[in-house]
């Protein structure tokens, strides 16, 4: 636990200026995710909470340059380094990089470990359901996009752009993400969200008509 604690004093430096949707509240809800996914898992705790930690530490060199590099590729790099010098050993460090390279929904990457399947579904968890509609909408206001547009053509838009509204993240990514799970219980949680985010923008699409 001591390693932890350290890791997690050194990590929350790469969040002091983050922006809203990938802040050190987004890292702290993964964490607990991943322990609660962890412990019905029969997980490797310790790996899972220094993974949780450092799975996002390349996401501000990704957002500075749009989008084209992989916080994933950037943050696996980054995390060897700190834990490097904390002295941890290479079969764990290993096993801890692996999940920070998987854990990315769009990355190449597949998660083979139990942990790194486990950190794959956190972080999908939280960018789906209430908190990740509210997320998407940060994002949506950090790149001055609409608030709705019922209409959206995703053929014809691009990401870290103003074409970039809520419910454009929820037609590109949302509403695939339960079917992307890889833990029985991740899936379970999962079914929920997804449900509460077709219900939202049902009503959403209701009331920009004027018809509620």
């Amino acid at each position: 636990m001591e390693l932890v604690k350290k890791v997690e004093e050194e990590v929350r430096e790469f969040f002091s200026d983050t922006f809203g949707c990938h802040d050190w509240d987004h890292i702290e809800r993964v964490y607990h995710l991943c322990l609660h996914i962890g412990k019905k898992e029969k997980a490797d705790l310790e790996i899972l909470q220094l993974a949780a930690l450092l799975h996002d530490i390349g996401r501000k060199k990704e957002s500075e340059l749009n989008g084209k590099v992989c916080h994933a590729e950037v943050g696996a790099k980054l995390a060897r380094e700190i834990l490097e010098k904390y002295k941890v050993a290479e079969d764990k460090m290993i096993k801890i990089i692996h999940c920070i390279e998987t854990h990315r929904f769009r990355g190449s990457k597949v998660p083979k470990s139990k942990e790194a399947k486990i950190l794959f579904d956190a972080d999908r968890l939280d960018s789906i359901g209430a908190i990740g509609l509210a997320r998407a909408y940060v994002f949506a206001g950090e790149l001055n996009a609409k608030v709705h547009d019922k209409h959206v053509d995703i053929e014809k838009t691009k990401s870290y752009t103003k074409d970039d509204t809520g419910y454009r993240e929820f037609l590109v990514k949302l509403r695939h993400v339960k079917e992307r799970m890889l833990t029985e219980e991740g899936k379970r949680i999962a079914e929920a969200r997804h449900d509460f985010m077709e219900h939202f923008f049902e009503r959403i699409n209701l009331e920009v008509d004027g018809e509620a």
